[in-house]
């Protein structure tokens, strides 16, 4: 198992779910035991919840693992299957699970400069919560989910927020133009500043970041700056294996792998999609929990079977009080149409159509009704 967090851990629990009982070894660069990311850009960064309360493994929970923690994966040999460590170390397997997730980028430039930060790692969010705590100006370089979780919780901490877009419409990757713009409208409604169709051209300052420069010549000044402007697949330890990448390892439509043998899971994996006819990746908790059950179920499979649809992809986000929660692709939707409640009141259900079929559905504080519409979604597509 090379990576541990929550798909690493998941794959674990599913290997001895499905009856593995041989030797397990779970490599991870981080030095944490399994923990839950979710919580580190809202509840952890604001000081309401415990590291001790981050931990994914259950009291008593004993998966009968070997954890080697603290080290990379720096090579693999397909041939012996054998794992390359970065300490010089090696370790072969008869099966191989690859859940090594994805690394937050950085700008040019961001790295030399104390007050500059990332949030991917428990180790980013206790230096993230440290500078936030100073009080201050923040800019949040990046629109996105992580970016706008961030910006909420700085605000209820009091700080003095802008949220810095290159795109036109935040989140109009994931949600679609029009709902995009309806959810990134939460920033307005509590006073934090939102600079949309602009490009971040350099950060200022000696030791520390004073101010973050935009393309169009304006400077906002800045005490502390998150960058939130996307991750990337840790595949690079892959590179000659033979094992194929494409945006990530790529996967069939149950995890397998361009290698016998080996399967992948999580953030680096891109799943074939059989709905949609392509390959994705899932960069969500529910796709890190739930898909390494089909992948161990590959692995340990003797032959070729069929997989199983999966589930549309879910996320949620939590800002400035509200719930978010979408499932499904907006991408090749049509049409998109509130069902129920209205956008101004930041309470609604919005469905996306092809062709008359739904798609994908988008509910702002409505948990229940978006539960039973997240049910029909997965019936229509499978």
């Amino acid at each position: 198992m090379v990576g541990a967090s929550l798909a690493g851990l998941s794959a674990a629990r599913s290997l001895r779910k499905q009856g593995f009982d041989g030797r397990l070894i779970v490599i991870g660069d981080e030095q944490h035991r399994p923990y839950d990311r979710p919580p580190l850009s809202k509840e952890f960064l604001a000081g309401t919840v415990r590291e001790a309360d981050l931990a994914l493994e259950t009291d008593g929970e004993d998966l009968q693992a070997e954890w080697l923690l603290g080290v990379r994966a720096a090579g693999f040999d397909p041939g012996d299957h054998a794992v390359r460590l970065a300490d010089g170390r090696s370790v072969r397997a008869d099966g191989v699970v690859i859940a090594t997730g994805a690394t937050a980028r950085m700008l040019p430039g961001g790295d030399g400069l104390d007050g500059v930060h990332t949030l991917r790692t428990l180790d980013d969010a206790r230096a993230l919560r440290a500078d936030l705590a100073r009080g201050g100006r923040l800019v949040v370089i990046g629109g996105g989910f992580i970016g706008a979780e961030v910006a909420s919780t700085a605000y209820g901490l009091g700080l003095d927020v802008t949220v810095v877009e290159a795109a036109p419409t935040p989140l109009a990757g994931p949600l679609g133009e029009v709902m995009g713009g309806v959810v990134s409208t939460l920033h307005a409604d509590h006073g934090v500043r939102l600079l949309c169709g602009v490009g971040v051209k350099g950060l200022s300052g000696s030791a520390r970041v004073d101010a973050v420069l935009l393309e169009d010549g304006r400077s906002i000044p800045a005490d502390t700056v998150v960058i939130g402007v996307g991750a990337r697949p840790c595949v690079e330890w892959l590179e000659g294996s033979g094992v194929v990448l494409d945006d990530g390892v790529k996967c069939g439509a149950d995890g397998r792998t361009s290698v016998a043998g080996v399967v992948a899971v999580g953030d680096c994996a891109s799943w074939y999609d059989p709905f949609a006819g392509v390959h994705r990746r899932v960069e969500h908790w529910t796709g890190a929990r739930e898909r390494p059950d089909a992948a161990v179920a590959a692995l340990l499979s003797a032959g070729a079977a069929t997989p199983a649809a999966p589930r549309p992809p879910y996320f949620w986000s939590d800002q400035y009080g509200v719930r978010i929660q979408f499932a499904g692709h907006s991408a090749g939707a049509d049409s998109v149409t509130v069902e129920e409640g209205l956008p101004d009141e930041r309470s609604f259900l919005a469905v996306y159509r092809r062709s008359g079929h739904p798609v994908a559905v988008l509910g702002m504080n409505q948990p229940r009704l978006f539960t039973r519409w997240r049910k029909q979604l997965a019936t229509a597509t499978l």
